[in-house]
């Protein structure tokens, strides 16, 4: 287990192997989620079975096992790699006699700790009110106490105590606010439409490098760390190309799998600036072996906010972990299919400023994402 620095709260992960072709890397990502919402694992649980138990989702036997360990250690909190009803909750909760979080909240918990611009935090706020109404409301969970704890972050003690009533005006007011700021945005797109500006956004898999990439491109200073989801505020750049003018850059929340419905739904107007791209940079890191799922997960999320259709260029990034050249692949119609790269240390990034300005000349040839495998050649 990772060693425990000043100021994580000791936490049990409890995984369950449902037979899922992933169950390896999602137990790993639970791990990485839990460390990046500074958690210190002090145990990982794991069991197999074919469904979940309909009142505890772990099973008796496999909850007993959890109770003597967390009663033996004083473990203050249990994270599932899994969605938990509110029933599963409740009842892991009063069988485990400590607090209790699932994957969902603990990726809330992570966009609450990270988010930075006022949208962004009414984004959260949205995301977490009406997960954690159908959980925490009424059910006599002192909140007060919990105020800085891991899966607590956000609305806080006085919100989640409201009635029904005064929940769902919350919730109307922040709908309210971030319409006002996707009217902002509309217009800003506008703006950028009249002068034909070319928008280029970068799309990926958490931690595949987007931000390092973004800040090379337009020499900003956004974020960058190795955790998960270090950027969530949609941030955007002009950059230049030689002889094609001014292209628009925006950097967006990275994607993974099992992403929160309800955090896509409040995120969704800011990733429209996605979806009115006239093109998208996926970047995909080159050394994860994962990475044809990660991909796909990627594809799936464009597809359930509407931008399946926008033109895609491959970036496959960390090629200085992996000792291969730059390189620019095309398809058999001469048409940009995949650019790999080191946004680290530049290396192909020239190789990336070219092609964006032949894919903004060329508009909108770009080629299909499936069309060249990174390692080939």
């Amino acid at each position: 287990m990772q060693q425990k620095t000043a100021g994580s709260e000791d936490a049990v992960l409890v995984s369950l192997d449902f037979g899922e072709p992933d169950y390896a890397e999602s137990r790993e990502e639970l791990r990485l989620l839990a460390e990046t919402a500074g958690v210190h694992t002090v145990a990982i649980i794991e069991g197999k079975r074919q469904h979940p138990d309909a009142a505890l989702f772990a099973g008796s036997g496999k909850v007993q096992e959890i109770a003597e360990l967390v009663e033996r250690m004083e473990i203050p909190l249990v994270i599932f790699n899994h969605d938990l009803s509110p029933a599963q909750m409740r009842n892991l909760t009063a069988r485990l006699n400590t607090r209790v979080i699932d994957r969902t909240m603990l990726i809330l918990d992570i966009f609450a700790q990270r988010a930075q611009s006022h949208e962004g935090k009414v984004q959260v706020e949205l995301a977490q009110l009406k997960y954690l109404a159908t959980r925490l409301v009424g059910q006599g969970i002192d909140m007060g106490q919990q105020k800085f704890a891991v899966g607590a972050r956000g609305p806080g003690e006085t919100k989640l105590e409201l009635d029904r009533r005064k929940l769902d005006k919350r919730v109307h007011l922040l709908k309210e606010r971030l319409e006002k700021l996707k009217h902002q945005r509309v217009v800003q797109r506008r703006s950028r439409n009249r002068a034909n500006v070319f928008s280029v956004s970068i799309v990926g898999y958490t931690n595949a490098g987007k931000s390092t990439l973004f800040n090379r491109l337009t020499r900003a200073k956004a974020y960058v760390a190795d955790q998960l989801f270090a950027t969530l505020d949609t941030t955007s750049r002009r950059m230049f190309t030689e002889g094609q003018g001014e292209i628009v850059v925006s950097d967006t929340v990275g994607f993974i799998r099992h992403l929160p419905h309800s955090l896509v739904a409040a995120f969704r107007g800011t990733l429209e600036e996605t979806i009115q791209a006239d093109l998208l940079l996926h970047v995909v890191d080159i050394n994860n072996p994962n990475r044809d799922d990660q991909i796909a997960e990627v594809n799936k999320v464009l597809t359930e906010i509407g931008a399946e259709s926008i033109p895609q260029i491959l970036v496959f990034n960390k090629i200085d972990l992996l000792g291969v050249p730059p390189d620019v692949e095309r398809d058999e119609y001469g048409r940009i299919a995949a650019v790999r790269l080191s946004a680290k240390t530049a290396e192909g990034l020239d190789q990336l400023r070219a092609a964006l300005a032949e894919a903004r000349d060329a508009k909108p040839a770009v080629a299909p994402v499936q069309a060249w495998h990174p390692l080939d050649n």
